[in-house]
């Protein structure tokens, strides 16, 4: 496999660029708004902010006051605060502040989450009791205080919790404080790991998963679809970490990495400004670099180069690291794009046409039916809460969100069963196996095989004349009924004679009509099997001759519509002694088309008795 493969991780394609930093220009990251603050001078010659998009760029002046330590905008660009001592903020905009609430507490540091609008706050000597406030709807409340585990206590107590070494993020919905704690020869820790603890909007925080690293360094953490993503400078490469995957051979909530370490895609920066040459190639961008400043959940800014990129994944290269394909398919479920990799991984495990891999399919099949059963019940719980209208007390059902990790019978068939039915080199034991596997597996989430997996099946057993283990199908009810799958049966009869009676009792025992059935076979244009199933149960001296002519003459057959034609001649000899149709029968436009086909000598005279 090549290395071009085998990065999990890239840069995205379009980075904000920005100004590099100099000894004239200063860059600040507001990570609320994403912004990137580009200051010249103080601000006297300009101040440029880019956002995540280009729509949200603005360029200003102001006053060279002095240094400037911070500065932001307020959501939507309206206020601007600029920080230039450590006590003072100013907002250029004049407006009168209200103190809402204060708080008496030594703080070492803070960090906040702007998606969960969580402050963090480092107290005591050490610095390792956090102390988390939420703001709501322009009202803070204090959240319970937790202590972070340190591997080493200092004597004399001294600030031993550093705010690189601390991150938050949401994870599947949840919030998390992440510690990056270090390997220390002291305390027996051979490797660094990362700890997160479970932040709850009620309860106590809990240390709830560790994170083993297996090496030591410099480290950076970023979140992406879910994804802890650890970047290890000196080696440059970085790992990921799912903390829904259970390790069988761990401790409850502590993690390997979910694939071998591997460094970013690289990336080539396109050169810009008047004097690039069209031939100059883009230069490669240094990865890793120790000018990088890392933010969350998924940013990665060069300030030196002037670049902010989003952190992605990329979900093919996973497939060939991960060996263990039910663990690889816990993986994928879980990512948003996961769709045409996961139809692909599918493909892949049945290329081998091997008997051996039946089991892993049987695994497979399970794991994606899991969840397309867990969305199939959710709909219905929705369809019904709908109908049955809004209950008091009860908060309005939203509507299940359909996620690419739902994969049902049509994605199935289309992108994987159909074209696995048709190659030639596996073996057709393995193609019935599959397909078995898979309707056994539906069956087994209590979801309705729809009738086009049955034909796929019944299409593959007829192609290898196995007609004896169809027959089997049927008797035992392995193959449900339904009115398509006994219209696919009819239609065999030519090369299968006891398809045609499989057929009727199949549509016997879904109770229906005979002029229902007969609808069916026209429909799927079966106009003999028609007659002869109407002659069956002796209502062919009864039934519209009109109808099954046109549906003779539909099809183009001449020999069909002769055959039908003349049936229904004699059928009229026999009851009135004259093969010519009644004027109520609407059916002189056949006649004329019969003559035209075949001449008039060919039509039938009336016999004498």
């Amino acid at each position: 496999m090549g290395e071009e493969k085998s990065h999990y991780l890239e840069l995205s394609e379009n980075p904000v660029q920005f100004e590099h930093a100099s000894s004239v220009n200063n860059v600040f990251f507001d990570e609320a708004n994403k912004q990137v603050f580009a200051v010249r001078s103080g601000g006297a010659t300009g101040v440029v902010v880019k956002g995540p998009d280009d729509k949200s760029s603005v360029a200003f002046r102001m006053d060279d006051k002095g240094e400037v330590k911070c500065i932001k905008f307020s959501i939507g660009n309206k206020i601007l605060a600029v920080q230039r001592t450590s006590k003072s903020v100013v907002f250029p905009d004049k407006r009168s502040l209200k103190l809402l609430k204060n708080q008496s507490i030594n703080v070492n540091w803070y960090q906040y989450c702007p998606e969960t609008a969580v402050i963090l706050l480092s107290t005591t000597v050490q610095g390792n009791i956090l102390q988390p406030f939420a703001f709501r709807n322009g009202t803070m409340s204090k959240m319970s205080k937790f202590e972070i585990e340190l591997p080493v206590i200092p004597k004399p107590a001294k600030l031993s919790l550093s705010e690189r070494d601390i991150a938050m993020a949401t994870i599947y919905g949840q919030l998390y404080v992440m510690y990056l704690k270090h390997h220390s020869r002291t305390a027996n820790s051979p490797s660094a790991e990362v700890v997160l603890y479970h932040l709850p909007r009620e309860g106590a925080c809990k240390k709830s998963h560790v994170l083993k690293l297996n090496t030591t360094g410099k480290f950076a953490l970023n979140i992406v679809d879910n994804l802890v993503v650890v970047h290890h400078q000196s080696s440059q490469t970085s790992l990921i970490f799912d903390i829904k995957l259970k390790e069988p051979d761990c401790a409850v909530n502590t993690h390997q990495p979910v694939l071998p370490a591997r460094s970013i895609h690289p990336y080539r920066m396109p050169l810009a400004g008047p004097a690039v040459v069209p031939s100059q190639p883009p230069v490669p961008c240094q990865l890793y670099s120790s000018s990088w400043s890392v933010f969350q959940p998924d940013i990665i800014i060069s300030a030196s180069e002037g670049y902010l990129w989003y952190l992605q994944v990329k979900l093919h290269p996973t497939v060939n690291l991960l060996q263990d394909k039910g663990k690889l398919m816990d993986f994928l479920l879980r990512r948003r794009d996961c769709k045409m990799v996961i139809l692909s991984v599918c493909s892949q495990i049945l290329e081998g046409g091997d008997k051996g891999s039946l089991p892993v399919v049987a695994t497979v099949f399970d794991k994606l039916n899991q969840v397309y059963k867990e969305y199939l019940e959710a709909e219905q719980s929705y369809t019904v809460a709908m109908e049955s209208g809004p209950s008091r007390g009860s908060a309005a059902q939203k509507r299940p969100v359909r996620t690419q990790a739902v994969i049902d019978q049509s994605d199935m068939y289309t992108h994987v069963l159909s074209s696995f039915t048709e190659r030639k080199e596996v073996s057709h034991k393995f193609v019935i196996a599959v397909l078995m596997e898979y309707i056994r597996s539906l069956n087994q989430h209590q979801i309705t095989v729809q009738h086009y997996l049955y034909e796929l099946v019944i299409k593959t057993l007829v192609q290898h004349n196995l007609f004896y283990m169809l027959h089997q199908f049927l008797q035992y009810h392995v193959l449900s009924d339904s009115k398509p799958l006994a219209c696919l049966l009819l239609s065999l009869e030519s090369t299968y004679p006891p398809a045609h009676q499989l057929s009727l009792d199949m549509l016997k025992r879904l109770s229906t009509a005979n002029d229902e059935i007969v609808e069916v076979l026209l429909s799927k244009q079966q106009v003999l099997g028609a007659l002869r199933f109407i002659r069956s149960v002796g209502g062919h001296d009864n039934v519209s001759a009109r109808k099954f002519l046109d549906a003779a003459r539909q099809t183009g057959d001449q020999m069909l519509f002769y055959t039908v034609f003349r049936s229904f001649q004699q059928r009229n000899q026999r009851l009135r002694g004259s093969p010519a149709f009644n004027p109520g029968e609407h059916c002189e436009e056949h006649v004329v088309h019969f003559k035209q086909l075949f001449g008039e000598q060919a039509l039938m005279k009336p016999s004498t008795v």
